[in-house]
């Protein structure tokens, strides 16, 4: 059953148009999405005092609900917000209201989305390959916490610019011809501030800093993009705020290099352990690893050691550990070594 729409906005019956703005608007600036991020019950009364304001600010809704209840306004094809989008839409200008433009004539102005961030962040190639979660700090501008983003001295509010009159634009003749252009008073608001937030000194906005937590998914690499919706610049007169872009570089390892999800490794082996084959102890992700090495094994032999590398970044299996033998050829012999050395290239037909 749905809340009465005076209660949520915490107002009577015979409470005034001025005065159910004036609270909706509170309520508005309190409960506003950028303001209280992945707040679901901030977004639940924000929906609410929005389709209260809507029926309460409509003479004839208002009527219709005073005498009807909810069940009068299905009546009349009401019914309510699906979203945010559908809030900031169909407000339109009600919504420049709320943000600071309340007087008589509304001001060209639109709501418009926030700018979005880019953040180049350096990460370990174990930080990589296994995923990690860590914090970083944005500098950003929002709206006023002194003002509540009008930009005016709490308890005034804009008023309507004297050289436009509100348009936003001012008209000159020149000749046959009028050629409008934006108001350079206000900007093409429409309204100017005559006592300016001290906070904010009229802007609307203060900057702050910003913690944000950020989970690096396992398997990323350098030039992958990672995207927070609504992190990035906070909107202008109720628009949505920007995204947030995470672009990621990842440091080379001292003994790893990857190609793709698989990773190539380089271990050294001495000419009798090629020759005679060995069991020796290589590095993975995940600690050291026993591998044989069989009789007669080449400079350049590739061992794969499947499922060794790399996670794929969307979860399906992992890639392959490769490991090169590389010979090392004995230097600086003892004159035994030389001697029985000497014995088998003679055994060999080399000398």
């Amino acid at each position: 059953m749905k809340e009465d729409y005076y209660k949520i906005l915490g107002v009577d019956r015979n409470t005034q148009p001025d005065e159910i703005k004036k609270r909706y608007r509170q309520l508005a600036l309190k409960y506003h999405p950028d303001r209280n991020p992945g707040n679901k019950e901030a977004e639940e009364k924000f929906k609410e005092a929005a389709e209260a304001y809507e029926v309460l600010s409509d003479q004839e809704k208002r009527q219709i609900y005073d005498r009807y209840g909810h069940e009068g306004l299905k009546g009349t094809g009401f019914q309510g917000f699906t979203g945010f989008e559908d809030i900031f839409s169909s407000f339109g200008d009600i919504f420049e209201d709320i943000f600071g433009f309340s007087n008589g004539r509304r001001s060209r102005t639109s709501a418009r989305a926030g700018a979005d961030f880019r953040y180049d962040l350096k990460i370990s190639f174990m930080d990589a390959a296994f995923g990690t979660t860590t914090e970083i700090e944005l500098e950003k501008y929002q709206g006023c916490s002194e003002c509540g983003g009008s930009g005016a001295t709490p308890g005034s509010e804009p008023i309507v610019c004297p050289e436009c009159n509100g348009r936003g634009q001012v008209t000159r003749a020149t000749g046959f011809f009028s050629i409008s252009t934006t108001c350079s008073n206000c900007g093409g608001t429409g309204t100017v501030i005559e006592n300016p937030c001290t906070v904010c000194r009229g802007s609307g906005k203060e900057k702050i800093t910003k913690s944000v937590q950020l989970r690096i998914p396992a398997g990323v690499e350098t030039g992958s993009r990672l995207r927070l919706r609504g992190e990035g610049e906070e909107g202008e007169f109720g628009g949505p705020s920007g995204d947030l872009y995470i672009f990621i570089y990842v440091e080379a390892h001292t003994f790893f290099e990857r190609e793709g999800n698989d990773i190539l490794c380089k271990v050294p082996i001495s000419m009798t352990q090629a020759a005679l084959g060995a069991s020796i102890e290589v590095p993975t992700l995940n600690g050291n690893e026993k591998i044989k090495i069989p009789k007669g094994t080449q400079q350049g032999k590739v061992f794969n050691l499947k499922g060794k590398g790399i996670p794929h970044i969307r979860g399906f299996g992992k890639g392959d550990l490769l490991v090169q033998t590389t010979i090392e050829i004995p230097t600086n012999l003892k004159g035994k070594e030389e001697k029985l050395l000497k014995e088998f290239a003679k055994l060999r037909g080399e000398l």
